[in-house]
Order: structure tokens, then C-alpha cells, then sequence
């Protein structure tokens, strides 16, 4: 088989950059290890920055999340007891944020590709890469039993943090930096009215809580816990009375409870790998970076890597050009360091260490405190929320 570029992964960001690729007549093969009904059933990220949802405009999918997406202007900081309001469209000059779940994203993504007849190939197994480093890079996979081969131009590397694609780069040409944190989040996802129209976002001597949505009509809330706690420990029951203990009392009362339809413990890390190509391979979201969730920066992030991946990929079509292709990781780069750092001062502010003593707890609060009484850095923390520009 003989393509353009060959994407590993089909998830959100994969299928993003094979749908604006195809917009630009330029071919693709999409190969996803796992099955169609997974990668549609994994439950992720909900919050979308205006940068992500005009690059959905851009790529045709963006009717849905346009008539169903719900627009926040601002969120809750609760510490001490107490609730502030962060008004993110004033503070970043008339910016927003979209509430729209990432599985949502994904099924748009991939009605399209089917419907533009796109060769999507799920539980492709045994994927790997060759010549990288050569003018014609060759993915080969089993399918069905059978093995495959596919000659590319390029490949992109969609495939996340456990995928073939990183690793296939020489760790001699590869820098990585990373730091796991000592906590996990438990999340429930429910059918439940959310308690605010606005997402929360708790402080407590428990350990951080946050309490978002999916739509007006589903609710996703997350508490800080152990990361090597039992799942089974943790009955719906127990959930709803530790989140609420966690919540202002206004928040608390109006906390409506069910039954949970989903609910998983996810570690956090910071983690980045540069360059973020090598040779003919380019990585692209997860693969080539993670920020633990508190800065709601993991599919924003990815979409902008697909934002400059696509431009360079097409002007290379178009006109030949490689000097986008050159700079893709430098200018992905520096977008997302100022994301880590971000998402990783939401993280220390917000939760509650093992080793933190009662000067840090001081310190953790002071800072909570100078934010939400000063103006510059209210908008400071409403620019970096909305996202910055991807270009």
C-alpha cells in the first residue's frame, strides 16, 4: 500500500490532521491498534479552547460542538471556606471556553472520515516503523492474520504516551523531562444535573476536588486521592459523601447523586520529549507530551501540534516548502512549556502534598489569596485558561 502520510492512532488527534490533510487532497492511513468501539468509549477531556474549536470549524466538524457545546465565561476557585468567581472572558480580553467531551470530538472525527471513505484500520497489531530516516519510511502491522506494509512520504505520530512512535526514535537523538506526582484522581462520570453552571475547582484539607460536566445533563467530578488506591474501595456511596465534605456549603447542598457510569483512578505526570520529530516521523500529542489535567490543556495541546503539523504537511504539498517542516518542533514546543508550566502551577496550588508541611500549606493559601484579589493576576490565570494562541 502506498500513501501520503501514515497516522498512527486514531484518536482525536490523528483523525484531526487526517481529516484537514484530506481537505488538502493529501492522502492518509490511519492505523489504531485498539477496536472502533473502544477508542469511541474512552472517556476524556471536556473543556476546549477557542483555538481548538475554530480548528474543528476548519476541519468540518464543528456543527455539533457549535449547537451542543456549552460556553463558560468563567469559573470558581473555593479555598478556606470561601468562592470566588474568575471571570475568564474579561480577564483575557473576550475569550471562552466550550464544554464538550473529547469522546464527542472523536465521534465527529471519525463520521467524517467514514463519511469521506477515509482507510481507517483498527486493531492493527504488531505496528512498526522503518527508514525514519530515509525519503520513504515504511510502516508494516499485522491485520486479520496477515501482514502489511505501507510506504508513506511521512508519518505522524499520534499513538500516545504508550505508543510505537516515540519509541521508535534512537533514545540517543531523544531528551525526555517528566515529573509524577504523588496523587491520583478519582473520577465519576453520572446522569446527573452538574451542581454549578461553571466549572469548580476545590482546595480543601481533604485534597483537591473538581466538579465539571459533559452537558446539562451529565456530570463529571474528580477527587484528589492515592494513586494505588482499590477502585472497589471506593462504592458510589463513599465517592458522593467525600465530595461533598470537600465542597462549599452552598455547593454541597445543591449536589445532586446517582448512580456512577463510569469511574477510574488516573496518575498524573508532566511529561515532554523533544525534538518532536525525527527524520520523517513527526510525534504529535500524547506521544510527545502529558500535563496532569488540572490546567485542562491535554486535547488543546494536541490540537495545536495538529494546527502546525497540518500546515506544514500541506505548504510541503502545495509548494514544496520545508521550512514549516523544520520549525514544527521548535513552534510546538514553545506552546507547550508554557502549558506544563500552567498546568503544573494549577497542580501545586490546588492540591494537597505528602510531604508538604504547615509552611507550605501557608504558603499554598497565600498565593490562592493573592490571586483572587489581584487583577493582573486573575488575568494572567484567565489567559493561559482560555489557551494561548496557537500561532
Amino acid at each position: 500500500m502506498r500513501t501520503q502520510v501514515g497516522i498512527i492512532g486514531a484518536g482525536p488527534s490523528g483523525l484531526l490532521l487526517s481529516q484537514l490533510l484530506d481537505l488538502a487532497g493529501i492522502e492518509t492511513v490511519v492505523l489504531e491498534r485498539q477496536s472502533r468501539d473502544y477508542v469511541l468509549g474512552r472517556i476524556r477531556a471536556g473543556v476546549l479552547e477557542q483555538g481548538t474549536v475554530t480548528l474543528l470549524h476548519r476541519a468540518g466538524v464543528g456543527e455539533r460542538v457549535a449547537r451542543e457545546g456549552l460556553i463558560h465565561t468563567g469559573i470558581e476557585l473555593c479555598f478556606a471556606g470561601q468562592s470566588y468567581r474568575i471571570d475568564l472572558e474579561g480577564g483575557s480580553g473576550g475569550s471562552v471556553v466550550t464544554v464538550y467531551g473529547q469522546t464527542e470530538v472523536t465521534r465527529d472525527l471519525t463520521e467524517a472520515r467514514e463519511a469521506a471513505g477515509a482507510q481507517l484500520v483498527y486493531e492493527a497489531e504488531d505496528v512498526a516503523l522503518h527508514d525514519i530516516d530515509e525519503e520513504r519510511p515504511r510502516i508494516t502491522y499485522r491485520k486479520d492474520g496477515r501482514e502489511h506494509e505501507i510506504a508513506c512520504d511521512f508519518i505522524a505520530g499520534c499513538d500516545g504516551f504508550h505508543g510505537v512512535s516515540r519509541r521508535s526514535i534512537p533514545p540517543s537523538q531523544l531528551k525526555t523531562y517528566e515529573r509524577v506526582y504523588p496523587f491520583g484522581w478519582l473520577g465519576v462520570l453520572s446522569d446527573t444535573t452538574p451542581v454549578s453552571d461553571e466549572l469548580i475547582y476545590v482546595n480543601h484539607e481533604k485534597g483537591f476536588a473538581l466538579c465539571s460536566m459533559r452537558s446539562m445533563t451529565r456530570s463529571r467530578y474528580y477527587i484528589q486521592c492515592r494513586v494505588d488506591e482499590p477502585l472497589e474501595e471506593w462504592p458510589d456511596d463513599r465517592f458522593w459523601e467525600d465530595l461533598k465534605s470537600r465542597l462549599p456549603e452552598a455547593a454541597a447542598s445543591r449536589l445532586e447523586t446517582g448512580p456512577s457510569i463510569e469511574k477510574s483512578i488516573a496518575p498524573l505526570r508532566s511529561f515532554v520529549a523533544e525534538p518532536m520529530r525525527h527524520g520523517r516521523l513527526f510525534l504529535a500529542g500524547d506521544a510527545a507530551h502529558i500535563v496532569p489535567p488540572t490546567g485542562a490543556k491535554g486535547l488543546n495541546l494536541a490540537a495545536s501540534d495538529i494546527h502546525f503539523l497540518s500546515n506544514a504537511l500541506i505548504d510541503f504539498h502545495d509548494k514544496g516548502g520545508t521550512d514549516l517542516l523544520d520549525s514544527y518542533s521548535r513552534d510546538c514546543l514553545n506552546r507547550i512549556w508554557k502549558a506544563e508550566r500552567f498546568s503544573w502551577w494549577m497542580t501545586s496550588m490546588l492540591h494537597r502534598f505528602p510531604d508538604h508541611t504547615p509552611f507550605d500549606q501557608r504558603i499554598q493559601l497565600a498565593e490562592l489569596s493573592y490571586l483572587v484579589g489581584s487583577d493582573a493576576a486573575r488575568a494572567a490565570l484567565a489567559e493561559n485558561y482560555v489557551g494561548l494562541p496557537f500561532s
